[in-house]
């Protein structure tokens, strides 16, 4: 499934990504440090885990995604890859809800571009998927992130505390939420009445 809206693409990751995606990330390794998840040490006598290769990482997405547990995404911009969106943790049953996460290339940060990209992967999610609830958690201290789930309309439930391993400890989140009744205009629709004012977004 290819999503496009503008400059902003959304379509699955592949193998063959591995180059750009690379050139991506290492040259914004200090703009997403301060969000990006960690592992937490193991216990005494345990070897810590290895970090995944990049085609290791691919594999796992998209074995998750065949399972129908996720939908890993590359974000493009003007054709050129800038980030990566992931919906997961998919629940189906009474549930039928997920969790989007994201990064992005600080290069484009300020232009529209994750929040064009969060309003394209939820009105998938909920017109076409079959989904019932969206939910974006974000380190209160994010507030670029904050602001885009703001302006895109989603509630903001309250706060886990040290919920995730976050840049080498246990971060408290703010949980934000969104329903499929609470979207029936579409997300892409609301975001477009609020553009262009969306302020630049490293990390989620």
């Amino acid at each position: 499934m290819v999503l496009t809206d503008g400059d902003v693409t959304l379509r699955p990751i592949k193998l063959r990504d591995q180059r750009a995606w690379r050139e991506v990330n290492r040259r914004n390794r200090d703009w997403l440090r301060p969000w990006e998840a960690t592992i937490p040490p193991p216990p005494p006598g345990v070897a810590p885990p290895h970090r995944p290769t990049y085609r290791q990482m691919v594999r796992h997405l998209r074995a998750e995604a065949h399972a129908g547990r996720m939908l890993p995404f590359v974000v493009e911009y003007q054709g050129r890859l800038v980030g990566q969106l992931t919906v997961a943790g998919i629940t189906w049953g009474s549930m039928c809800s997920g969790h989007v996460g994201y990064w992005v290339d600080q290069e484009v940060a300020g232009r529209g571009v994750i929040p064009t990209a969060v309003a394209l992967a939820v009105d998938h999610c909920f017109r076409t998927v079959g989904l019932h609830r969206i939910e974006i958690c974000i380190r209160p201290e994010n507030i670029p992130s904050r602001r885009v789930v703001e302006k895109l309309g989603f509630r903001e439930e309250g706060i886990r505390p040290r919920y995730l391993h976050i840049d080498g400890a246990w971060r408290d989140h703010a949980v934000f939420a969104l329903t499929a009744e609470e979207a029936a205009e579409g997300l892409l629709n609301r975001w477009r009445r609020e553009k262009p004012s969306t302020p630049g977004t490293p990390h989620k």
